[in-house]
């Protein structure tokens, strides 16, 4: 009855409207999504799997690059003798990595003098160099892992599991990376260590509880005994957070001295724990004062850093460098499709600033830059390879974000694709790579280890065999006996180039040493350039120039 009345005074309705159907969600949400958030740890191991094996495949290509000798002379000096004296400018934990596997192997230390000298007679005096070097390479290898790691835990922290993936397999594309990655120096080392640290640190600041602090302390000691910048990296890097969070939270100065109080015991603790894990890396020497081989390592690269080293930019020669030099190598040898996204992810965390998770990645890289940008010593991008952490997580940010939108997933795609493509296809010359910016001979733009580090005197070897010389005049990068070279990679007889005059027969030219002293003449007169300026090379073999000179030519022209 009252149903009737209802209807009657028309309070229920005649007819009621069919509810409108949902959307289809699209692929991203309806499948790509649940996807990445259901195997992100799985994926994300894969394409660190991929990535080791896009580095352990340039193992055999390479010969040993300018710094590899000496690292492993001081990493073996130490395992072995458990003393760290012949070179100190670097801190041993790489070192001691890229010496285990050869040490393992019954290398021994030599006796036979400098650091460098030292080294090449460790690589070739049991008869395997090829063997010996890809073991001291091996050593690096955990680092590259521990970076795609903090990585994949840092995004998936503060954006999500799907960011993360991207992440990982933004980072493991990057040319610079699987460079660096590849060869037994302590660059990957201070990437993957600076990241651990500074991720800690955000632990720690957000949980400071016992446990974190003990981690802090271990994981700030071993970037520490990784390279000496990052000295002044994390210090940078954690200065840069707390500016950004007192920016957005704006907690007050009480609030700021209570939250100090609250972490002062956990951060001596950490202090306290990072001390004593770095003298016990240096096995608890003392000479008046604590690893005194540590102070003397800070001492030698403060010193390097004052007195400069010859650089190479953009046509131009410095001892002491340019405060632009790591934004121009970042520009140039960072594919474009990856510079796109991490531009877009920083716009992104701009928009989103008032929470601070949005801003780490930020203050991550800035940390890395801003002291990298003041240094004298220009001689590579791998000086900032941390920076590429903080700018995978803004680029994956930026790709999520994109491919979320309704008709920005295939931009999002094409841009990842780009910078999967851009370094897949210089496989395997990771280290000469540059990005479509650079027009012509790339050493017109960088040098040194950002294009030419010596890494291709194997494939001269190999060249110089079918050609059938007996004879190159040539320049190594290091500073070592020309017998090394005829054993290992096995050049043909080695004479000293002269670039004043050219010598009849086969000439192979290092553009980073052309470049940065013209072979002596180090840019004292104008106008005189060396010879080979003048000639078009016959052939280039990697990125060597490799010249010939008729015999009776010379002659002949005067």
């Amino acid at each position: 009855m009252w149903s009737l009345s209802r209807k009657k005074i028309g309070l229920q309705p005649q007819s009621q409207a069919e509810p409108k159907p949902l959307p289809d969600p699209g692929f991203w949400e309806g499948r790509a999504l649940p996807f990445l958030k259901r195997r992100a740890l799985l994926l994300s191991w894969l394409l660190i799997a991929i990535g080791c094996g896009r580095i352990v495949s340039t193992w055999m290509v390479f010969a040993n690059v300018g710094d590899e000798p000496s690292h492993v002379a001081c990493g073996l000096e130490y395992l072995a003798n458990h003393v760290y004296r012949l070179e100190t400018q670097h801190p041993p934990l790489a070192r001691a990595m890229t010496a285990l596997g050869p040490y393992l192997y019954g290398a021994r230390p030599r006796g036979v003098g400098d650091h460098v000298r030292e080294g090449m007679a460790i690589i070739n005096y049991q008869g395997h160099p090829e063997l010996i070097l890809n073991l001291m390479r091996a050593g690096v290898l955990p680092f590259f892992v521990l970076a795609c790691l903090v990585v994949f835990y840092w995004t998936r922290l503060d954006f999500g599991a799907p960011a993360a993936v991207m992440a990982v397999g933004l980072f493991t594309f990057m040319p610079p990376v699987l460079a660096h990655a590849g060869l037994a120096c302590t660059d990957m080392a201070l990437a993957a260590t600076m990241g651990a640290a500074f991720l800690m640190a955000v632990i720690w600041a957000r949980h400071p509880t016992w446990w974190n602090s003990l981690w802090l302390g271990v994981a700030s000691a071993a970037t520490i005994l990784s390279k000496f910048t990052s000295i002044g990296f994390l210090p940078a890097a954690a200065g840069f957070a707390l500016i950004f969070y007192i920016a957005a939270e704006r907690p007050g100065w009480s609030r700021l001295l209570a939250m100090a109080r609250e972490r002062a015991a956990g951060f001596g603790l950490a202090l306290a724990t990072g001390a004593v894990l770095v003298w016990a890396a240096y096995w608890f020497s003392f000479n008046q004062v604590p690893a005194p081989e540590f102070f003397d390592g800070i001492r030698s690269a403060l010193y390097h850093n004052q007195v400069g080293h010859p650089a190479f930019l953009l046509g131009r020669f410095s001892d002491h460098g340019w405060w632009y030099y790591f934004p121009v190598a970042l520009a140039v040898k960072t594919p474009l499709g990856f510079l796109a996204l991490a531009g877009a992810g920083m716009y992104q965390c701009w928009r989103n600033r008032a929470m601070v998770r949005y801003l780490l990645p930020l203050a991550f890289c800035l940390g890395i830059l801003a002291p990298a940008m003041t240094a004298n010593v220009n001689i590579g991008v791998r000086h900032v390879l941390p920076v590429y952490i903080g700018l995978a997580i803004l680029a994956a940010l930026a790709a999520v974000q994109m491919a979320s939108r309704k008709g920005m997933g295939v931009a999002a795609a094409a841009l990842v694709l780009w910078t999967a493509v851009s370094g897949a296809t210089r496989h395997p010359d990771y280290i000469a790579y540059f990005n479509e910016l650079v027009r012509g001979d790339p050493d017109a733009v960088l040098i040194d280890s950002d294009y030419d580090w010596g890494q291709d005197t194997k494939r001269l070897a190999k060249r110089l065999r079918e050609l059938g010389a007996t004879e190159v005049s040539f320049g190594s990068l290091s500073a070592i006996d020309d017998q090394y070279l005829q054993v290992f990679p096995g050049l043909p007889k080695v004479k000293k180039i002269n670039p004043i005059e050219p010598v009849e027969g086969w000439t192979a030219v290092n553009p980073t040493i052309e470049r940065a002293t013209q072979y002596g003449l180090n840019y004292r007169y104008p106008n005189l350039k060396p010879w080979f300026e003048y000639l078009e090379p016959r052939e280039r073999v990697g990125t060597m120039r490799l010249y010939y000179v008729a015999p009776g030519s010379l002659r002949q022209q005067r």
